[in-house]
């Protein structure tokens, strides 16, 4: 194996009384492309400015090979100059590699640095870094703001690249596409895996059980050296110190492992009211600003339980899709007409919902008093704000001072108190860890009403989208069962192509006549097919259910003993009865749907 161009050994860091890192090892080869991993709070910020020699470590030491240069994309980079080429040249590119990578990226070089959105941000700093031809190139949360193709694009650059990279990333389809080793900050160590990300829940699983094994013994043992202690240590203390020192130093241990155990993030949803079963009904919807037409003739319709992705480049008109589906903006032309008994929680990327000023306990209070009301239950504020993994030091702490992982825990935590029934997320995956992710993938997959999710995350989408929804930036728009990858599939080139015939439930002459693809009529769409074998899940254990009630009502002499009892288990199962009766007649509709699609 090369010499590694950068690496940390024995390192360790002290904040005050507390170590932030001790006896940390780290090393990045020639062409190595590695992820650090860690949950928010964790350090993996600070690792990176280690790294970059902006602090110092109180112990160990930082080894970069002579000459060696280093390009670093942070989580919030500032663009300064006339124009973006002024911006990628300061670096020492020289101008054709700056020009080549901004246009790569989508960037006029020409472009003013004044006003620029989040993602042209995020594009002219990677542009920067990639010009310079780092030997090791260190990202902090590199696909934020950009949108899928970006992503895409960056991947292709990543792995062109010859130098060596280290990544902090919450996009696990990007990590998993881009990385061959994985740096895992725990407990203040950090553990290395030479495998790319995709092998990496595994392997931390494992490492987690191992842990957990090992303070069980490590319980054990201090059990038996206390009962030691207690009996005899008086008497023999002279001929026993070593081993009374070896008590202390496992207390400590124990106490170490505690204190530094990870937090349990605990979200939870306020449940609605069931919407009606239509929610919004879109019929030849078009819009447009000037001389950008977003939206041409398009037509859906988002039912009760129904999990929609809207995905395209930024600037398509996602965002105003969402707004045109919610009746909050009116259409040129076209109509929508929303259900009823809508109760509609909404997340907006630019976070305008979020105040900075006020502290994080007023942020979850806004009518002051020290309850949060989680549907119709209370909850005390530091137990709620404990629960999404805010310290009780924080509570009296401005919004402001908030990183953006935790600013974005804020405003799910506010949303998710909301009663709700129709959840629209728009980027909601922006600066949240992956621990942070998976909690929220589990709840919105158990989440009884319907879910609107703009996202660039390909990885969220394919998890939990029933169908996808994508504009191109040219009026065009596309529904599709599925996720990401099955867009994908069945509309290649439409983000790409100049002319790309509409797919939606237009009923125009032209689709009438045409007889639609062989492909469309073979199966069923992914949301019946999911309702199906919901479908064949209860058909199957109903009956057992209602078996199980009717043995308990056969007790002659319940009844007499406990009348409430008896009718709750009549209601049970009466109720139970229904369920599979509608389930039945909804099952064989969808077969027979199946079987005439099958021909």
């Amino acid at each position: 194996m090369r010499p590694p161009i950068l690496a940390l050994k024995d390192v360790r860091l002290v904040d005050g009384a507390t170590t932030l890192f001790d006896g940390v090892d780290l090393a990045l080869e020639p062409g190595v492309k590695a992820c650090l991993v860690g949950r928010n709070g964790a350090g993996k910020s600070t690792l990176m400015r280690l790294l970059m020699a902006q602090i110092q470590s109180d112990a160990g030491e930082r080894v970069v090979s002579p000459g060696a240069r280093i390009s670093v994309v942070p989580q919030e980079p500032k663009i300064v100059g006339e124009t973006l080429l002024d911006y990628a040249t300061a670096g020492g590119a020289l101008d054709y590699q700056a020009e080549a990578t901004l246009t790569e990226l989508g960037l006029d070089p020409a472009k003013s640095t004044a006003g620029l959105s989040g993602g042209e941000i995020r594009r002219a700093a990677l542009a920067r870094a990639f010009a310079e031809e780092p030997d090791v190139l260190m990202l902090d949360e590199p696909t934020n703001h950009l949108d899928i193709l970006a992503i895409e694009t960056l991947e292709g650059m990543l792995k062109a690249s010859r130098g060596a990279a280290l990544i902090v990333s919450h996009d696990r389809a990007f990590l998993e596409r881009t990385t061959t080793r994985c740096f895992w900050l725990e407990s203040r160590k950090v553990r290395r895996l030479d495998k790319g990300f995709a092998a990496f829940d595994d392997w931390s699983e494992k490492q987690l059980e191992a842990e957990a094994d090992e303070f069980r013994r490590l319980g054990v043992a201090l059990a038996k050296e206390e009962h030691w202690l207690q009996r005899g240590v008086t008497g023999r203390r002279a001929r026993n110190e070593g081993r009374r020192r070896r008590l202390m130093a496992m207390r400590e241990q124990k106490s170490t492992v505690l204190r530094e155990a990870r937090g349990s993030l605990n979200m939870e949803m306020a449940v609605g009211t069931a919407s009606g079963k239509r929610v919004a009904e879109a019929k030849s919807l078009s819009k447009a600003f000037g001389d950008k037409v977003l939206v041409k003739g398009f037509s859906t319709r988002i039912q009760r339980g129904d999990r929609v992705a809207i995905v395209g480049p930024n600037g398509a008109g996602k965002t105003t899709l969402v707004k045109l589906l919610l009746g909050q903006i009116q259409p040129d032309a076209g109509s929508v007409q929303l259900g009823t008994n809508l109760e509609i929680a909404y997340i907006d990327q630019a976070r305008a919902d979020l105040d900075a000023s006020p502290t994080l306990w007023e942020a979850l209070t806004p009518g002051g008093g020290d309850q949060v009301m989680v549907g119709n239950t209370p909850r005390h504020v530091a137990g709620y704000a404990k629960d999404f993994l805010f310290r009780d030091n924080q509570l009296r702490q401005p919004v402001s001072t908030l990183s953006g992982g935790e600013r974005a825990r804020l405003l799910l935590a506010r949303a998710l108190a909301t009663p709700a029934n129709l959840l629209v997320l728009d980027e909601p995956t922006n600066d949240l860890d992956m621990e942070t992710l998976d909690m929220l993938e589990d709840l919105l997959a158990g989440f009884q009403g319907t879910l609107i999710l703009v996202s660039h995350d390909r990885d969220f989408i394919d998890r939990l989208a029933g169908s996808t929804i994508g504009l191109n930036g040219r009026g065009e728009v596309v529904e599709t069962p599925g996720g990401w990858n099955d867009f994908l599939a069945q509309n290649p080139g439409f983000f790409t192509s100049g002319v790309q015939v509409l797919r939606t439930q237009q009923k125009s002459a032209a689709t009438l006549v045409a007889p639609p693809p062989a492909r469309a009529k073979a199966k069923l769409t992914y949301k019946d097919q999911r309702r199906l074998e919901e479908l064949e899940g209860l058909v199957a254990s109903l009956p057992q259910e209602i078996g199980k009630l009717e043995a308990v009502i056969a007790d002659p002499g319940l009844y007499a003993r406990d009348p409430a009892a008896f009718d709750r288990t009549m209601k049970a199962m009466d109720a139970a009865r229904a369920r599979l009766a509608a389930a039945e007649e909804a099952w064989l509709v969808l077969e027979e749907k199946r079987e005439s699609l099958a021909g």
